[in-house]
């Protein structure tokens, strides 16, 4: 393992850095942090908020960042659909035009439901009524297996994990922060030491950090994202839509259902209703036998739904066997 702070590894780091910025498709800067999406959801609500934001909420990880803002002492107002929607832009025009918000937080793809919101629709809302509001987005489940563009959408700062579509092991997250954003960190007091972006920047700046990074876990990211961009990030956005399409297809074939409005699946997670009462339990027993497993329905959707990830380094014939391993289960 390099020292963190060797010359070697900041190398490294400033190269797999360098690399993120052409994955959120920004100018700015992409801080690695040594912790899951859910620190990079403190980081943003602890650094961007006072104590006013706005948090959109239609699944579990949405609802997740509004119980992050309250623990940390902010405002935090609802702005809710029902599970398996999506935000629609009319309500948070409505929503904006009642009270003003020093941030909006929002999740792009809602892994509990299989719902990806109209994130650059919801940015143009916020723009053409509260310009000065920051957008916050989630893009743990989705960011490099669709296209998500955080300087043209205008997006302030924007989150991933390493665990899902960059098919690392879990343990590191990123976060694409502009200079906007930055400069309304250095108002917000209390921004704690750990997720302190004005820290982050200072060190990033230099090519390290704070406090010991997870230096295996970039050294594995800058391995992928070279594997990544190789196979071009507009063919991987492809491949991850054709595998999701499929098993949307396919639950139709056999009488269920995507669980999310028609108008907004998700491209990383198909979510299933499991209205043919197929024992989740059992199945998974059945794929593991055979080196496979899916994620039943999350919390209150458990056996409900079940969802098939169609991300990472998936591809489609890993698709099809396991349809077929689930089709030989369900006879």
């Amino acid at each position: 393992v390099l020292p963190h702070r060797s010359k070697e590894y900041e190398a490294i780091y400033h190269r797999a850095a360098k690399k993120c910025e052409d994955l959120f498709y920004t100018k700015y800067r992409v801080f690695i942090g040594t912790h899951s999406g859910s620190g990079m959801q403190e980081t943003g609500i602890r650094n961007l908020v006072q104590k006013d934001v706005l948090c959109c909420i239609n699944g579990a990880f949405s609802k997740r960042w509004h119980e992050v803002a309250v623990a940390n002492g902010k405002q935090a107002d609802k702005l809710e659909a029902e599970w398996g929607k999506a935000i629609e832009p009319d309500q948070l025009r409505e929503a904006l035009n009642k009270k003003h918000y020093e941030a909006v937080t929002i999740v792009h793809n809602e892994t509990s439901t299989g719902c990806e919101s109209p994130v650059k629709d919801l940015c143009a809302v916020v723009q053409e009524v509260s310009p000065d509001t920051l957008v916050m987005v989630d893009a743990v489940s989705s960011l490099a297996g669709t296209k998500v563009e955080m300087d043209a959408w205008g997006i302030d700062f924007l989150l991933t994990s390493s665990q899902k579509c960059l098919a690392l092991p879990p343990g590191i997250s990123l976060a694409g922060t502009n200079d906007r954003a930055l400069e309304k960190a250095k108002t917000v007091e209390n921004r704690g030491w750990y997720f302190d972006l004005i820290l982050m920047e200072d060190y990033r700046i230099k090519n390290t950090t704070a406090m010991t990074s997870a230096v295996n876990m970039v050294y594995g990211l800058d391995f992928q994202l070279d594997r990544i961009f190789e196979e071009g990030l507009e063919n991987r956005f492809a491949r991850h839509a054709a595998m999701s399409k499929r098993v949307y297809d396919w639950s139709l074939e056999h009488g269920m259902e995507p669980f999310a409005d028609p108008r907004y699946l998700s491209k990383t997670v198909a979510t299933v209703k499991n209205t043919i009462g197929m024992d989740i339990s059992k199945l998974n027993a059945f794929l593991l036998e055979r080196g496979m497993r899916i994620a039943n329905g999350y919390g209150s959707l458990k056996n409900q739904t079940f969802r098939i990830a169609t991300m990472g380094e998936t591809q489609m014939e890993d698709v099809e066997e396991l349809l077929a391993y689930i089709e030989e289960f369900m006879k």
